[in-house]
Protein backbone atom coordinates (compact mmCIF):
# COMPACT_ATOMS: atom_id res chain seq x y z
CA UNK A 1 0.00 0.00 0.00
CA UNK A 2 1.34 3.09 -1.41
CA UNK A 3 1.47 5.93 1.19
CA UNK A 4 2.94 8.95 -0.96
CA UNK A 5 2.56 8.55 -4.62
CA UNK A 6 4.29 11.36 -4.99
CA UNK A 7 7.09 10.89 -2.74
CA UNK A 8 7.40 7.61 -4.67
CA UNK A 9 7.44 8.79 -8.09
CA UNK A 10 10.24 12.03 -7.01
CA UNK A 11 12.67 9.05 -5.42
CA UNK A 12 12.10 6.90 -8.89
CA UNK A 13 13.02 9.85 -11.13
CA UNK A 14 15.75 11.23 -8.55
CA UNK A 15 17.40 7.41 -8.24
CA UNK A 16 17.31 6.62 -11.75
CA UNK A 17 18.55 10.50 -13.25
CA UNK A 18 21.40 9.20 -10.60
CA UNK A 19 22.51 6.07 -12.13
CA UNK A 20 21.78 7.13 -15.61
CA UNK A 21 19.23 5.64 -16.81
CA UNK A 22 17.06 6.43 -19.81
CA UNK A 23 13.76 5.88 -18.59
CA UNK A 24 11.71 5.10 -15.17
CA UNK A 25 8.14 3.87 -14.12
CA UNK A 26 6.30 5.80 -11.36
CA UNK A 27 2.94 5.35 -9.43
CA UNK A 28 0.06 7.11 -11.55
CA UNK A 29 -2.50 9.60 -9.76
CA UNK A 30 -3.87 12.97 -11.01
CA UNK A 31 -0.81 14.79 -8.69
CA UNK A 32 1.99 12.93 -10.25
CA UNK A 33 0.05 13.28 -13.71
CA UNK A 34 0.31 17.55 -13.46
CA UNK A 35 3.29 17.46 -11.82
CA UNK A 36 4.99 15.53 -14.39
CA UNK A 37 3.07 17.77 -17.11
CA UNK A 38 4.39 20.68 -15.16
CA UNK A 39 8.22 18.81 -15.22
CA UNK A 40 8.13 18.49 -18.48
CA UNK A 41 7.04 22.44 -19.46
CA UNK A 42 9.98 23.26 -18.17
CA UNK A 43 12.22 20.93 -19.27
CA UNK A 44 13.13 18.74 -16.87
CA UNK A 45 11.90 15.30 -18.24
CA UNK A 46 11.36 14.00 -21.42
CA UNK A 47 7.51 12.32 -22.81
CA UNK A 48 6.01 10.14 -20.47
CA UNK A 49 2.81 8.15 -20.98
CA UNK A 50 0.44 6.53 -18.86
CA UNK A 51 0.48 2.40 -18.76
CA UNK A 52 -2.45 0.61 -17.68
CA UNK A 53 -1.67 -2.81 -15.66
CA UNK A 54 -5.12 -3.78 -14.50
CA UNK A 55 -4.57 -1.84 -10.95
CA UNK A 56 -3.86 1.70 -10.63
CA UNK A 57 -1.36 2.13 -13.42
CA UNK A 58 1.88 3.82 -14.03
CA UNK A 59 3.62 6.61 -15.99
CA UNK A 60 6.63 5.20 -18.17
CA UNK A 61 9.09 8.74 -17.98
CA UNK A 62 11.70 9.41 -20.51
CA UNK A 63 14.33 11.35 -18.34
CA UNK A 64 16.96 13.78 -20.13
CA UNK A 65 19.29 13.96 -17.33
CA UNK A 66 19.10 17.21 -16.00
CA UNK A 67 17.43 16.88 -12.80
CA UNK A 68 19.27 17.57 -9.71
CA UNK A 69 17.16 16.83 -6.82
CA UNK A 70 13.43 16.80 -6.34
CA UNK A 71 11.40 15.80 -3.66
CA UNK A 72 8.18 16.62 -1.64
CA UNK A 73 7.85 18.91 1.10
CA UNK A 74 5.48 17.74 4.34
CA UNK A 75 3.95 19.34 5.44
CA UNK A 76 2.40 20.65 3.08
CA UNK A 77 2.71 24.40 4.22
CA UNK A 78 0.36 27.02 3.10
CA UNK A 79 1.93 29.59 0.99
CA UNK A 80 0.67 33.00 0.78
CA UNK A 81 1.34 35.21 -2.45
CA UNK A 82 3.85 37.18 -0.86
CA UNK A 83 5.60 34.69 0.93
CA UNK A 84 7.22 32.90 -2.01
CA UNK A 85 10.69 34.53 -1.48
CA UNK A 86 10.73 32.63 1.73
CA UNK A 87 10.18 29.36 0.61
CA UNK A 88 12.30 29.83 -2.44
CA UNK A 89 15.09 30.45 -0.21
CA UNK A 90 14.45 27.66 2.19
CA UNK A 91 14.09 24.35 -0.76
CA UNK A 92 15.87 26.31 -3.73
CA UNK A 93 19.69 26.36 -3.65
CA UNK A 94 20.09 29.71 -5.82
CA UNK A 95 17.68 32.73 -6.87
CA UNK A 96 16.05 31.36 -10.31
CA UNK A 97 17.69 28.07 -10.03
CA UNK A 98 14.95 25.59 -9.78
CA UNK A 99 10.57 25.58 -9.23
CA UNK A 100 8.58 25.15 -6.15
CA UNK A 101 5.66 23.28 -7.13
CA UNK A 102 2.31 24.61 -5.64
CA UNK A 103 -1.24 22.89 -5.47
CA UNK A 104 -3.27 25.84 -6.33
CA UNK A 105 -7.37 26.92 -6.81
CA UNK A 106 -6.20 27.00 -10.39
CA UNK A 107 -4.40 23.72 -10.24
CA UNK A 108 -0.93 22.63 -9.98
CA UNK A 109 1.42 25.55 -10.68
CA UNK A 110 5.29 26.69 -10.19
CA UNK A 111 5.97 29.24 -7.81
CA UNK A 112 6.58 31.66 -11.29
CA UNK A 113 3.34 30.91 -12.54
CA UNK A 114 1.27 31.33 -9.09
CA UNK A 115 3.22 34.97 -8.24
CA UNK A 116 2.60 35.88 -11.87
CA UNK A 117 -1.38 34.81 -11.23
CA UNK A 118 -0.88 36.93 -7.30
CA UNK A 119 -2.37 33.32 -5.47
CA UNK A 120 -0.96 31.12 -2.72
CA UNK A 121 -1.15 28.04 -2.17
CA UNK A 122 0.17 24.25 -0.72
CA UNK A 123 3.63 23.71 -0.95
CA UNK A 124 3.74 20.41 -2.45
CA UNK A 125 7.59 20.01 -3.57
CA UNK A 126 10.28 21.38 -5.42
CA UNK A 127 12.52 20.74 -8.05
CA UNK A 128 15.99 21.61 -9.63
Amino acid sequence: MRQDTLADAFSAIKNAERVGKNTCVVPASALVKNVLALMQKHGFIGDYEFVDDGKSGFFRVALVGKVNDCGVVKPRFSVRKNEFPKWEKRFLPADGFGYLIISTSKGIMDNDEAKKALTGGALVGYVY
